[in-house]
């Protein structure tokens, strides 16, 4: 009788392990400013287990002491950055079978630069909270403490599309101004990339189209009294409307027809929304092929930039923590 109370209790042992071992696991890139160890990075991991227990959850980190790893979220090139990733999430056998991810601010568009690059573990759904997928058209502002963050933007407004800063100052590198999309697109060498906007049609890469579109679920968030992301719709793929005399259909050689303006409140400045992009009516990055599979969820959060609040836990338990091999 004992010994089979105890062949009952390994088994149940042997199925509960392979059960959470099932678990879809997360990846966490954090924003400007913040640490892959930070305390609010790890409280929110800690609520994220007790929502889905048995998760495996890695935050991504550029350096491992926490110091540099916050420097980095200024100072660095993107692109060298994400390579970086890719290979440190290759090499992680708990993320071998795929992984759903959560971008925080700028890691939001750096997750999405690896899906469109690399994609290998793949993602599952990746949800995005206030990221600047169309650049920011005004450098981030800073707390009145915070001289990394200040010695950045100020570094970056001397020559925000010069050299140094396009590789060294990590918010100039989703730098989109509307009034110099041109040398944006001549000189940025992230988020033009990335969004493949570019001056010739046939120079587009059409895996960043594949590799997007593969995701089951792209989420959105923006968070509507935003004032750091300027245009806060950046978070849903909206862009600050260029001057009449300049369009992208015009810069990257389409037939299209000239985008369209959003219709905007007093004093506001005109906002293109996503599916009057240039860039998701073509389907330069797989925007368009992922929404009509009802691929993309746009989320609004109350609050300012990244004060996510309790906004976050919705979503998190219906887009995280779902069972490996199953949409």
């Amino acid at each position: 009788m004992l010994s089979s109370i105890v062949l009952f209790a390994g088994l149940f042992n042997l199925v509960s392990s392979a059960t959470v071992n099932n678990v879809r696991p997360l990846v966490i890139w954090h924003g400007m400013g913040d640490s892959y160890a930070s305390p609010g990075l790890d409280h929110f991991q800690s609520e994220v287990k007790e929502m889905h227990p048995g998760i495996f959850i890695h935050s991504i980190f550029i350096d491992e002491d926490p110091n540099l790893d916050q420097r980095a979220s200024f100072y660095g090139n993107v692109n060298q950055q994400i390579l970086q990733v890719a290979q440190q999430l290759a090499d992680i056998p708990e993320l071998s079978r795929g992984f759903d991810a959560i971008g925080f601010s700028q890691g939001g568009q750096f997750l999405r630069g690896y899906v469109e690059r690399h994609n290998s573990p793949p993602v599952h759904n990746l949800i995005t909270f206030g990221s600047q997928h169309m650049g920011v058209s005004n450098l981030p502002s800073c707390n009145a403490w915070d001289l990394l963050c200040q010695l950045a933007r100020q570094a970056a407004s001397r020559g925000v599309y010069g050299e140094w800063a396009q590789e060294n100052v990590v918010q100039a590198q989703y730098f989109r101004d509307p009034q110099r999309l041109s040398q944006y697109m001549s000189s940025g060498n992230f988020l033009s990339d990335i969004n493949n906007e570019v001056f010739h049609p046939s120079s587009r890469n059409s895996s960043y189209r594949d590799n997007l579109a593969s995701l089951n679920k792209l989420v959105l968030v923006l968070f509507l009294q935003d004032k750091t992301v300027v245009p806060k719709e950046s978070a849903w793929f909206g862009s600050e409307n260029p001057p009449e005399d300049i369009t992208m259909d015009q810069l990257s050689g389409s037939d299209q027809m000239p985008m369209l303006s959003a219709p905007s409140a007093p004093n506001t400045k005109d906002i293109t929304p996503m599916r009057l992009q240039t860039l998701y009516k073509e389907d330069w990055i797989g925007l368009q092929q992922l929404d009509k599979h009802d691929g993309i969820q746009f989320v609004a959060c109350q609050g300012a930039h990244m004060q996510i609040g309790d906004c976050w836990k919705d979503l998190v338990a219906e887009w995280v923590g779902g069972s490996l091999g199953v949409n």
